[in-house]
């Protein structure tokens, strides 16, 4: 993940004066353990501000509203009671050429700062410290004791200390070309390397782009570039140190990230604050997916195997108490033919009531035949009774593991992130999870009045509308609460997989292509996405019944008729689709 540099904190600080000072401070949320959210309010516009200390993308930048959901974080409580109705005057930079930014609050524009917001954007380092006008530490994001610092420690009640100030010259305009090449071909070296090691403020992603936009390798050595190669290079030099100095900004996406000097942009961006947000919840998005989707995976993988072992064990119960009417038959047999019986006897053979065919039945030979009959009695009542017992159980371990199934079904249609409501799919998967005690909830977790994630949404050949369940709630949203009495409902039959409803008017009758589509798709988004042929099963949403204690997702149906899906013809047409759309 590109980390923000110097360059890139001087251009969003430059936006945010330019058409966010002063205003008013309205509310403070914080959206998880590193970010922070303050509701600005200016003469013309209401925004709200992210401060950032992640240690991979920390940021300052206008971005989206918050969650409707409680904010747990003790953290924002506090800002919030200290900074609640003060206005933000200024956004200083404390040091020269440092990552550390001083937001002011006072009553009014105008007056003295009652409180300093100290946000220093230091990728691991990164910390946000409220202090009062004197300094005096109030709260901060973290506290560093002596134990995790011995250079700097930031405690509540202490004294604000600024982190220690780099050794690096800073880069300036008065410069000379044969002093700032000399400085950096003093020791020869990779070109991008020796920028950075003998100047304050420079990063891998300024300086690569710098040189790349000339023609030039950044891995060749300072002692292979020409003197036409110097002078190019310190004329964009310079060009970046105009700009800074004149806050001149070029926002723009580029290959592997972003850009705001303008340097191998693909694409522009109307504001700093655009990009960065769009970067960075891009980037910490897609992180989290992969982390919740592995936690989830594993976590369903873990407990499907238990629950199969689990399973095994009571069908080999079930089949042991197979044999039970066998045992009775036995022993009605022994009891038919007591006078065959003779003592010291190990084995008897007698002629099957029904078939006729001999039967050999085992004894006990310190038993007579009527205590062997009374012990086969007893085991057929043990098995029967333990069919009785197990079979239910069975079932609830059938109907966890079908259920699991379809958890899975759905993980395998999220295999990689695209957009956030994949991660909203997967969060709600997560949730339900939770719900049924699969999964236990982590800190300052929520999930009140989080934002409905939306069906997937295609059209028939025919021009009507298809809805597709992504995850289990979905599934129950769509056939109990959307479907219409002239919809049509389809599933895969007895194949873990989404729920698939087919918009119709009163009247309307959908054509063979159109049903073909629908059991197409439905295919797709199910655990049998990889057949060639799967079977679809569609009815109306009337004949769709949830039974008493089902989980999310598991429903009976009847009057279905069948219809056969190709789900590598639907992935082909999907694709077609995300290329339109691209």
């Amino acid at each position: 993940m590109q980390p923000v540099d110097y360059t890139t904190l001087i251009a969003s600080c430059s936006e945010l004066r330019a058409k966010w000072l002063p205003a008013r401070l309205e509310q403070v949320y914080q959206r998880d353990r590193f970010t922070i959210s303050i509701a600005l309010r200016t003469l013309k516009k209401r925004g709200w501000l992210d401060i950032s200390w992640h240690p991979q993308g920390a940021r300052i930048c206008i971005s989206e509203p918050p969650p409707r959901a409680p904010d747990t974080f003790t953290f924002s409580q506090q800002l919030r009671h200290q900074l609640g109705g003060l206005a933000l005057i200024a956004i200083v930079e404390v040091s020269p050429w440092e990552r550390v930014l001083d937001f002011q609050f006072a009553k009014r524009p105008g007056e003295a700062p009652l409180w300093h917001l100290y946000v220093e954007v230091m990728t691991k380092y990164s910390n946000v410290i409220l202090t009062t006008a004197d300094n005096l530490v109030v709260t901060c994001a973290h506290q560093v004791n002596s134990q995790q610092s011995s250079l700097r420690q930031i405690q509540t009640g202490q004294p604000y200390e600024l982190p220690p100030s780099l050794t690096n010259p800073i880069p300036n305009l008065q410069e000379t070309q044969q002093q700032w090449q000399e400085r950096i071909s003093l020791i020869p070296g990779v070109l991008w390397r020796n920028l950075i090691k003998n100047y304050r403020g420079l990063s891998k992603a300024l300086v690569q782009p710098m040189i790349e936009a000339l023609g030039l390798d950044p891995q060749q050595s300072t002692d292979d570039l020409s003197a036409s190669d110097w002078q190019k290079l310190f004329k964009n030099w310079q060009e970046w140190l105009k700009n800074l100095e004149d806050s001149k900004f070029y926002p723009g996406w580029t290959e592997n990230g972003y850009t705001v000097t303008g340097w191998l942009s693909v694409e522009s961006v109307d504001t700093v604050q655009e990009l960065l947000d769009g970067y960075y919840t891009g980037q910490l998005n897609q992180q989290e997916f992969s982390q919740l989707y592995h936690q989830i995976s594993q976590k369903l993988k873990n407990i499907t195997a238990k629950l199969q072992l689990k399973a095994d064990t009571f069908s080999e119960r079930l089949d042991q108490s197979e044999g039970a009417e066998f045992l009775r038959s036995q022993a009605d047999l022994l009891m038919a033919n007591l006078h065959e019986w003779r003592p010291g006897m190990r084995a008897i053979t007698l002629c099957d009531f029904e078939t006729g065919e001999p039967m050999v039945i085992k004894l006990d030979p310190e038993k007579n035949a009527v205590q062997n009959a009374q012990s086969l009695y007893k085991k057929h009542q043990k098995l029967k009774r333990a069919r009785v017992a197990v079979e239910p159980l069975l079932a609830t371990v059938q109907g966890e593991i079908d259920y699991l199934e379809q958890v899975e079904a759905f993980l395998s249609q999220l295999d990689t992130y695209q957009t956030p409501e994949d991660l909203r799919t997967l969060e709600e998967i997560r949730d339900e999870l939770i719900q049924q005690a699969y999964l236990k909830a982590p800190e300052h977790h929520h999930q009140d009045n989080k934002k409905d994630t939306e069906f997937y949404r295609y059209e028939t050949p025919g021009g009507f509308e298809l809805l597709v369940g992504r995850n289990n709630r979905q599934n129950d949203l769509l056939t109990f609460r959307v479907a219409g009495d002239y919809d049509l409902w389809f599933h895969t039959q007895e194949i873990p997989g989404s729920h698939v409803l087919l918009r119709l008017d009163a009247g309307a009758i959908p054509d063979e292509v159109d049903l073909q589509f629908v059991a197409d798709i439905s295919a797709f988004y199910s655990r049998a996405r990889q057949s060639e042929i799967v079977p679809v099963i569609y009815t109306k949403p009337k004949f769709v019944y949830k039974p008493k204690g089902a989980k999310p997702g598991m429903v009976v149906y009847k009057q279905e008729q069948v219809f056969w899906g190709k789900p590598q013809r639907a992935e082909t047409h999907i694709a077609q689709l995300i290329g339109i759309q691209n």
